[in-house]
């Protein structure tokens, strides 16, 4: 049995928050979430915790062959992102002129359209980053 795309989308709240997980052990910030640090080997004190949503791009590269589902949207530009806690995750840039999409300009957090499913037309939404 298959679930609709808005109930999946739900029950991943990382995709709406940046919600990640932090060690109490090592002091370290993972995202997505992790079961276990990777660091120390411990599972027991990790808890959920809400990663920032401002950064820097720490590295960038410009897609002109976008995969099925993307091809309206090329050329368009990837990130790797450095968050203001030191996690790194990959997003696209979003309403930002490319001049500006440069290594170490500072971004911030946007809720977008990320997907679509076409046989309902119900629209997908997540985080992407925008340069400020």
């Amino acid at each position: 049995m298959t679930h609709p795309l808005p109930l999946v989308w739900r029950m991943i709240p990382g995709k709406y928050y940046l919600l990640g997980t932090h060690c109490a052990n090592c002091s370290t910030d993972y995202f997505p979430e992790r079961q276990i640090c990777p660091k120390c080997r411990r599972h027991s004190k990790l808890s959920a915790k809400k990663m920032p949503d401002k950064g820097k791009i720490y590295s960038f590269t410009e897609v002109h062959a976008a995969p099925t589902g993307f091809e309206y949207e090329a050329p368009y530009f990837l990130a790797i992102v450095e968050l203001d806690n030191g996690v790194k995750l990959l997003s696209q840039i979003v309403d930002t002129p490319e001049n500006k999409i440069v290594v170490g300009a500072p971004v911030e957090m946007r809720f977008r359209r990320v997907g679509e499913d076409d046989h309902e037309n119900v629209l997908a939404y997540g985080y992407k980053f925008a340069a400020v």
